[in-house]
């Protein structure tokens, strides 16, 4: 039986999704050396998580005003598997914070030009976009209230999410009051875990943190107390398996048809396909190769859909999800 692949990418991030081509032109052109982890990663090769940091940010450098943030939204349309059937849809993680106020690249208010210019194109296209604002773990819980200083007074309709992402160095535990002050503002709540920190951190994301998505969560398969936690409560994970390969290089073989088999609600995302070039058709190519079965490929495309926020609309404490898909 052969399945098209899911037409929704439910993990990709706006800072790593500027094209290669045009970041390597971009630096030549500036006389800028290009980090040697980016290149290896462009060449497909894996690098530990420490070197993807100073390339991933070598990268989003360029993003440099509104016509820069919309020109990646239409490059994250085209990474999406061609065709008008069946829902289209971008969850979509972005971190003003580093932009704005740390890089300072770019305005708040030509960041969220930008997006809204490109998510409006995206939708003509019949593609919704859901925006979920990233903190960084590791810079710890005063970051984390920065970060939402910064969103919350003005936060356009399309953002509906807040996670972490980053080191996994910081408990969960000490998160939990910036995450209980992102839920009582209206967000949803995920967070990368089980990536480049262990596997309970995913528990501990979910039952003390509060969250409600899991971004990779991979190492959660070492221990089925968690797979069983993930299934009953129905967390959906996104898995970005070119990513994994690449930032994850103990993983060993990939756990993903593990993950479905014991329940988990797993869908495909493309991560940071510039820094780590891929598109979610190549993801569906790479998912096929685990020798997953018929029902594992029916179950990632049925969770892309059913899970995915950008598709979702409804209350989400007193914000209207679907005014964000209005045309």
């Amino acid at each position: 039986m052969s399945l098209l692949p899911p037409r929704v990418d439910r993990h990709t991030h706006l800072e790593g999704s500027l094209d290669p081509a045009w970041v390597k032109a971009q630096a030549q052109r500036e006389g800028l050396g290009l980090p040697p982890s980016l290149e290896a990663l462009w060449r497909d090769e894996i690098v530990p998580f420490e070197a993807f940091i100073p390339a991933f940010f070598f990268s989003c450098g360029f993003l440099r005003g509104a016509e820069a943030a919309r020109e990646i939204l239409r490059a994250a349309v085209r990474r999406l598997a061609p065709g008008a059937d069946g829902p289209r849809g971008i969850d979509l993680w972005v971190s003003p914070h580093h932009l704005c106020r740390g890089a300072q690249l770019l305005t708040l208010d030509e960041l969220w030009r930008g997006m809204d210019e490109g998510i409006a194109e995206a939708r003509a296209q019949g593609v919704q976009v859901a925006v979920v604002i990233d903190a960084v773990n590791h810079f710890g819980i005063a970051h984390g209230h920065e970060v939402l200083d910064l969103v919350l007074p003005e936060r356009p309709d399309w953002v509906v999410g807040f996670s972490t992402g980053g080191l996994e160095g910081v408990p969960f535990r000490d998160w939990a009051p910036v995450f209980d002050r992102a839920r009582k503002a209206g967000l949803r709540l995920a967070a990368h875990a089980g990536e480049n920190g262990p596997g309970t951190n995913v528990r501990d994301a979910i039952l003390e943190a509060g969250v409600s998505r899991i971004v990779h969560g991979v190492r959660a398969a070492a221990h089925p107390d968690i797979l069983d936690l993930l299934a009953e409560r129905r967390i959906p994970v996104d898995v970005c398996l070119t990513s994994n390969r690449c930032l994850i290089p103990d993983l060993g073989p990939h756990p993903l048809k593990a993950m479905l088999r014991a329940g988990v609600r797993c869908a495909l995302g493309t991560d940071d396909p510039g820094v780590m070039p891929c598109d979610l058709p190549g993801e569906w190519r790479k998912a096929q190769a685990l020798g997953l079965e018929a029902q594992d490929l029916e179950a990632l495309r049925r969770h892309a859909v059913e899970d995915a926020w950008s598709l979702q609309t409804g209350l989400i404490g007193g914000t209207r999800l679907d005014r964000a898909f209005e045309a």
